[in-house]
């Protein structure tokens, strides 16, 4: 009876079609929907006050025709979604994989390039309008950008070679683990925080990681070592091992993970994969350390600190710049 989950397949396949083709005739109309409301608006004397009316009135005709979900916010968001994407042969794509929530919420975002990297990302890597709202709260774009140089987002998109430091940002905000903003947490506790929500963790590392062991051992001729967190990159195609520190980065921290790096790279590594990566999970990054220590020299070392709760956008754009400040010194 092989053949019955073929034609179930078939009919989901079909369905997952049709649903695509009727998401992308929508999004497409409101589309038009805005567009004819600035035309209209180009035409009155008085435009502001004027288009205020066009959408009230408007709001009130669909509602009386086609019922809820044409409140006058929501028109008022197709005007500004024609206002915003004016090229329409661009976004097609885009409406054709994202629905039309995702674009409610990037309307809120000022910044044109980092709009259309949060529509591209949600595309790409098929972000639910939850995931791509607790993204731009917690400025990722922003974040990607402060932990590398300017370029670095604005490199060839079919390009095969990628910079590390585009996957891995800083600082990382880990509000979803709930754990005591007082910090009074071991490592065990954050490292099974972690593992708990290991699906949110990954989308906050970055771009491409894959989970592959916890408390891995690594095992020498003299000794017997355990890393916190082994994950690969299926992007950079190399293994990113992470070590956990509830506390002030030190010379001996960085001095483990640079152990830890080279062990893996002896002892694991196969030779299709690029040189392993390292990065220092702690709570506060210190610029002297930074610029004092194999941090400064190594190209396959990082340091991210973590934020166990959601901070204010001033606070965290007070934090990028800290973070900035830390990175010009490498």
């Amino acid at each position: 009876m092989l053949y019955i989950n073929e034609i179930k397949q078939i009919l989901l396949q079909a369905r997952q079609k049709t649903y695509q083709s009727i998401n992308t005739a929508m999004i497409e109309a409101y589309w038009n929907i805005g567009r004819k409301i600035v035309e209209e608006e180009q035409n009155g004397k008085q435009r502001a006050d004027y288009g205020k009316e066009i959408v009230k009135t408007i709001s009130l005709e669909l509602s009386k025709e086609f019922g809820k979900g044409f409140s006058a916010r929501t028109i008022w968001e197709m005007r500004q979604f024609y206002i915003v994407f004016p090229d329409i042969k661009k976004m097609r794509t885009l409406f054709a994989q994202l629905n039309w929530s995702h674009f409610q919420r990037v309307l809120k975002v000022s910044d044109e390039e980092a709009r259309m990297y949060y529509l591209k990302e949600a595309a790409q890597n098929t972000w639910s309008v939850r995931t791509l709202d607790r993204n731009i709260s917690t400025l990722y774009y922003q974040r990607l950008l402060s932990s590398q140089n300017k370029e670095i987002l604005h490199e060839k998109e079919n390009s095969n070679e990628y910079n590390i430091q585009n996957f891995i940002k800083n600082p990382t905000v880990l509000e979803f683990l709930n754990l005591p903003s007082t910090l009074s947490y071991t490592e065990a506790e954050f490292e099974k925080a972690l593992i708990d929500n290991l699906q949110k963790f990954i989308l906050e590392l970055g771009k491409g990681f894959a989970f592959v062991e916890r408390q891995q051992h690594i095992k020498t001729e003299t000794a017997d070592f355990f890393i916190d967190l082994v994950f690969y990159n299926y992007i950079l195609k190399c293994f990113v091992i992470i070590e956990l520190k509830t506390h002030t980065i030190t010379h001996q921290d960085i001095g483990q993970l640079d152990m830890y790096v080279r062990m893996y790279d002896d002892l694991k590594k196969q030779k299709e994969d690029n040189p392993t990566i390292g990065i220092l999970l702690c709570t506060e990054t210190d610029r002297t350390i930074v610029k004092y220590s194999v941090l400064n020299e190594k190209n396959q070392l990082f340091t991210s600190k973590y934020l166990a709760f959601l901070p204010s956008e001033k606070e965290l754009e007070e934090e990028i710049e800290r973070q900035k400040l830390l990175f010009s010194l490498k």
